[in-house]
């Protein structure tokens, strides 16, 4: 009997809808909300009080499927998730995708033990979920590169996601802007890399590195710079930072591969702005996007003279 009432009690804490037939989700709540903005409605999922047969949805174009049940929290206080450096772009029992800022380390190295992605994760979800909760890391992003990243949140996944990413991840591009006027508009990038610490290291031909491919595209030219964006066969660490360099084109902001000097926006012009993949758990196909960084597109517009 008393089970029965702690059901009932914590039935009262959402608003329960039950998908008829196939739609996004953000249609699903404007039809349902009609009094409600667009605006209003995205702060729904930000705010992550949405919740998909039980599981916190924060993706706007997520796909529901008849029978599934959409649930709107009005104990909105404990799911919410803030911090300057980060933010939770979807999150399941299985994973997070967070976008993360420039600035803001990835995971710890043995000379940094600062603050990171993977800290603050972790604290978030052993409040949401327990102490014994973990994240896990299963790739990075540089420090300065800012933009999508996934975490697994247990170990299960994590070695699902390691040892099947080239067959799980379909598409991970990133943006960049980079100096001087690019020669092709597209074209392919191939070398073998080694990494000796603070510097990783590209030949031209088979020196024992690893071999590293990056596909690039010019999308616009203007002001002596070049927007351009990647697509990663291989994941090698600061990769598109000296496939660059290699071209000819260094990344702005870049002291390490290009020119210290220049840095119209301060910071390291690199964002990972598209993430899709298998999921790793259910197989359904996961895309994530974000948009290109204003301070990117403004270095494009016309200039005043």
């Amino acid at each position: 009997m008393a089970r029965g009432k702690i059901v009932a009690r914590a039935r009262t804490q959402y608003t329960d809808y039950t998908v008829k037939e196939p739609i996004e989700l953000m249609e699903f709540l404007a039809a349902k909300m009609p009094d409600a903005s667009r605006t209003k409605l995205k702060s729904l999922l930000s705010k992550r009080v949405v919740f998909v047969d039980s599981v916190i949805t924060t993706q706007y174009n997520f796909p529901l499927k008849p029978g599934m049940k959409v649930q709107i929290s009005r104990d909105k206080g404990k799911k919410e998730f803030h911090n300057k450096l980060l933010k939770i772009v979807y999150e399941d029992a299985y994973i997070i995708v967070v976008e993360k800022m420039q600035g803001l380390l990835s995971v710890s190295t043995e000379r940094q033990k600062e603050r990171t992605a993977y800290h603050i994760l972790n604290e978030y979800v052993q409040r949401s979920n327990g102490r014994g909760s973990s994240v896990y890391i299963v790739h990075r992003l540089d420090r300065d590169t800012s933009g999508l990243m996934m975490f697994a949140k247990d170990e299960k996944t994590q070695f699902t996601l390691r040892d099947n990413w080239h067959d799980i991840v379909t598409d991970r591009r990133y943006v960049a802007v980079v100096n001087g006027d690019m020669e092709k508009n597209a074209g392919c990038v191939v070398s073998w890399l080694t990494d000796r610490m603070l510097y990783v290291y590209s030949s031209p031909t088979d020196d024992g590195g690893q071999k590293s491919i990056t596909h690039y595209r010019t999308i616009k030219r203007a002001n002596g710079y070049s927007l351009v964006e990647l697509n990663l066969e291989t994941g090698r660490k600061n990769q598109i930072r000296v496939h660059m360099q290699d071209l000819g084109h260094p990344i702005i902001g870049d002291g390490r591969y290009g020119l210290e000097e220049v840095n119209p926006i301060g910071r390291l012009a690199l964002h990972a702005f598209k993430l899709c993949f298998y999921h790793p758990v259910t197989g359904e196909l996961m895309q994530f996007e974000t948009p290109y960084p204003s301070d990117f597109k403004k270095l494009f517009l016309k200039r005043k003279d």
